[in-house]
């Protein structure tokens, strides 16, 4: 399995930006595709963003244009970049990797004023 940990988590105001880390163990990370999901109280978890091994990109709707994600190889790092953050995007954020299935722990992401 893949250990994986998230950080960047924090309160920001409205409109506000974060930088959440994913960061993986091991000598394979070029080959993995990491997705971040998030899951808010009450509510299911849902996918955020994923990027594959080749670098390619997906977002769920409610947060194209403002959140983006991308990986360094070299540091065995998957970051995704939060912009415009609204409060409806307070969740608990976790990043997974697709082909083991490995999840982190997740970082809390509170957008208030």
């Amino acid at each position: 399995q893949v250990q994986l940990v998230e950080s960047g988590g924090g309160l920001v105001q409205p409109g506000g930006s974060l930088r959440l880390s994913c960061a993986a163990s091991g000598s394979l990370f070029s080959i993995y595709a990491i997705n971040w999901y998030r899951q808010a109280p009450g509510k299911q978890r849902e996918l955020v963003a994923a990027i594959t091994s080749g670098g390619s990109t997906n977002y769920a709707d409610s947060v194209k244009g403002r959140f983006t994600i991308s990986r360094d190889n070299a540091k065995n790092t998957v970051y995704l970049q939060m912009n415009s953050l609204k409060p409806e995007d307070t969740a608990v954020y976790y990043c997974k990797e697709a082909r083991t299935g490995s999840w982190g722990q997740g970082t809390q992401v509170t957008v208030s004023s």
